[in-house]
């Protein structure tokens, strides 16, 4: 597994990371074996969050990585927290009782990244830089991020911290595109024109941010997956095409389709399933094309101007 640097802070990680949202549902044999190849593929990067599974998710891994021996320095460690039920909540209290809680569930004593779950309308960013800046220096968080932030709400929190944002968040498929579409269709009319995030990708570039795609094989949240879906045949035909071509999984070039892009994105997979997390692993060999790359964005539906 390829690796990369993470944000600013001169980490190295592996490229895909383990989402354990699902986690919660695994018994905890299954979860050590999820965690096994995981680790046997170079995936080393575990991202979880307060709220997956009501924090049975990271009760579930720090079970099973005890169970199966493996040192805290084997794997990166990511949490989120501030989803409250019906409400946003990055108040410094919340942020510092939140993290005693993720240590305690992952038996832990530190975090490598604390990633604040979506955004907060009611923000102070003082109290998140305060919170920060204590977890920091108690040991018990090494770096810092965001999820689903447009750059003016990254701009916001910057301008209080004195950490730089390593991560971003942000929902990515070949079939949920808006963060490149009102790139290509600047002064245009069309609704794929409609800037929706304040050009978040080209933000973090020039920042050295570096963006999660989460729900890599999903439409939206609502609409479920796109392989299989009737819908999106055209795509489904053309990753299928690629995938012979490479002679990997179609999983691997859909993962492969978001690391070719030159921000140095990190994919985040949920898979609980040992083998398809296999076959997703598979990306690590394939650099596709820019015509490749542009076939795959085109066949979702996108018109290019």
């Amino acid at each position: 597994m390829t690796t990369q640097l993470i944000g600013q802070t001169g980490l190295e990680a592996s490229r895909i990371a383990l989402g354990c949202m699902r986690m919660a549902a695994l018994e905890v044999a299954q979860a050590e074996k999820i965690i096994a190849t995981a680790l046997e593929e170079g995936i080393s990067f575990i991202d979880h969050a307060d709220i997956y599974g009501g924090g049975e998710s990271e009760i579930r891994f720090a079970q099973a990585a005890k169970n199966l021996g493996i040192n805290r320095d084997d794997y990166i460690l990511q949490s989120k927290c501030g989803i409250q039920k019906g409400y946003f909540d990055f108040s410094k209290e919340h942020i510092i009782s939140s993290v005693e809680g993720i240590l305690s569930r992952l038996e832990t004593d530190h975090l490598d990244f604390l990633v604040l779950h979506r955004p907060d309308v009611l923000v102070e960013p003082e109290e998140v830089a305060e919170a920060f800046t204590q977890l920091e220096k108690a040991g018990k968080v090494k770096h810092f991020g965001v999820s689903n932030q447009n750059r003016y709400q990254m701009e916001l929190l910057q301008a209080y911290m004195d950490q730089k944002i390593a991560v971003n968040q942000m929902q990515l498929s070949p079939a949920h595109t808006p963060m490149f579409d009102a790139g290509l269709n600047v002064n245009m009319r069309s609704q794929a024109g409609i800037d929706r995030d304040n050009g978040v990708v080209e933000y973090c570039r020039l920042n050295k941010v570096t963006i999660q795609a989460w729900s890599p094989f999903q439409i939206d949240l609502d609409k479920g997956l796109f392989t299989g879906n009737p819908d999106y045949q055209e795509l489904n035909e053309t990753i299928e095409n690629l995938a012979n071509q490479y002679q990997v999984s179609s999983e691997a070039i859909i993962i492969a389709w978001i690391l070719r892009h030159p921000a140095q994105m990190q994919a985040i997979v949920g898979s609980m399933n040992p083998e398809r997390l296999k076959k997703i692993a598979q990306a690590n060999s394939v650099n596709l094309t820019r015509t490749e790359w542009y076939d795959i964005y085109r066949s979702a539906g996108n018109i290019l101007p």
